[in-house]
């Protein structure tokens, strides 16, 4: 007979999490043109029969359950090339210009699940300030926008660091830079007042010249820089999608937008200075409209290491699938989502690299835990938490 206290436990739990962020690059396959481990092998390995075989995965049957999971699924996605494509919407500002943009959370439910969107209870406490754009329904079923216009004419730059702390960039420059109260987020005024997740993708463009763009060789001069290929003839537009990870397992989201600059080059998408309005910290507490992001500052480095992560990783060139960031609540396994991510983030202590502790993390609880023991803080050492930055990344899929 014998007694576990709190510590024990903790520490018991700390490990079985630990197994697992071990385990899952080692039982993973590489994504064509991704070159990081995240899609899970299939099941025949090791076993006496081939993968027809197998049934389907139990998230055929139900969502929860463990397998691959489309979350949303108004768009078509393209694991090898790691893209979305998604309907294309054209809309005009009340001084005429017109405004293409895409669709990707509601706090409609039932509309959500009509359109194939996620759900976001959050984005009801999103209304403040210039977080919401407010929009009118017209009878063309295009929508009016009253404000909230973006510029995609600056060229993208992020020059790393001097090595081995290539984070924070020597310089950096967003791609797309909307103006004073421009937000990826809508309020249909005339239509239930539901808020609508609806980020930007080309401003004051013709569809005549956007046809150009169908098959490739986008200009992102006029574009938003993950746009791949847009077709308003066809209404569609292909977005590059981002790799990361939610409570152990791989996803991919869509990055559109940050509240400031520097987020902005990091992530190559459109400042978004109207986000900055919305309240961060608070997380899952009442009237919280935002939910948790994790990025690494300075986690194991290396093109062919299978633990590799972080900022330093990223901006050294290590691999194209970007920091690996850990996501808190996605659809399907919480109830938290917002598509509205406050960055905490991750700074392993010289100690924990030393004592050989650095990993790469894919889960939140797991990554309080190495805060609460002391192996991870905040920027500088400092006090771990929010830095009042928000990143729009709606999630789209969920590997496992």
């Amino acid at each position: 007979m014998f007694h576990l206290n709190k510590r024990r436990i903790s520490a018991l739990l700390a490990t079985s999490a630990l197994s697992l962020v071990l385990v899952l690059p080692s039982v993973a396959q590489d994504i064509e043109g991704i070159g990081d481990d995240a899609a899970p092998a299939p099941p025949s390995i090791g076993a006496d029969i081939p993968l027809t075989y197998f049934g389907p995965a139990p998230s055929s049957v139900q969502r929860e359950l463990i397998g691959p999971y489309q979350l949303v699924t108004a768009g078509t996605i393209d694991h090898d090339a790691a893209t979305i494509t998604l309907p294309l919407y054209r809309g005009q500002m009340t001084t005429g210009e017109l405004v293409w943009y895409v669709i990707t959370d509601t706090n409609d439910e039932a509309n959500a699940a009509a359109l194939g969107l996620n759900f976001s209870a959050k984005l009801s406490y999103a209304n403040v300030g210039n977080a919401v754009r407010p929009a009118v329904l017209e009878a063309d079923q295009t929508v009016t926008f009253a404000r909230g216009t973006v510029d995609f004419s600056p060229e993208l730059s992020l020059t790393p660091g001097a090595a081995p702390d290539y984070f924070p960039p020597a310089a950096f420059q967003p791609g797309a830079i909307g103006d004073a109260e421009y937000s990826p987020l809508m309020e249909l005024t005339n239509a239930g007042g539901y808020i609508y997740n609806a980020p930007t993708v080309a401003f004051n463009v013709d569809a005549e010249t956007l046809n150009q763009f169908c098959d490739g060789a986008p200009d992102h001069s006029i574009l938003h820089d993950k746009v791949v290929s847009i077709c308003p003839e066809e209404g569609t537009v292909t977005l590059s999608l981002t790799l990361g990870f939610s409570f152990a397992r791989p996803v991919w989201y869509l990055s559109t937008d940050a509240s400031v600059d520097l987020a902005a080059a990091m992530e190559n998408v459109t400042l978004a200075p109207g986000l900055a309005d919305i309240a961060v910290g608070a997380d899952d507490s009442f009237v919280s409209a935002v939910e948790r992001i994790f990025p690494v500052v300075n986690g194991p480095m290396g093109a062919d290491n299978p633990q590799r992560q972080g900022f330093n990783s990223a901006l050294a060139g290590d691999s194209p699938a970007g920091p690996l960031n850990t996501l808190g609540g996605i659809p399907t396994i919480a109830t938290d989502y917002s598509p509205l991510w406050d960055l905490n983030p991750v700074v392993w202590t010289q100690e924990a690299i030393d004592l050989g502790y650095r990993s790469r993390v894919t889960e939140e609880f797991f990554i309080l835990g190495l805060v609460q023991d002391g192996w991870v803080t905040g920027l500088g050492g400092g006090p771990f938490g929010s830095v009042g930055i928000i990143v729009n990344c709606p999630v789209v899929f969920r590997f496992l």
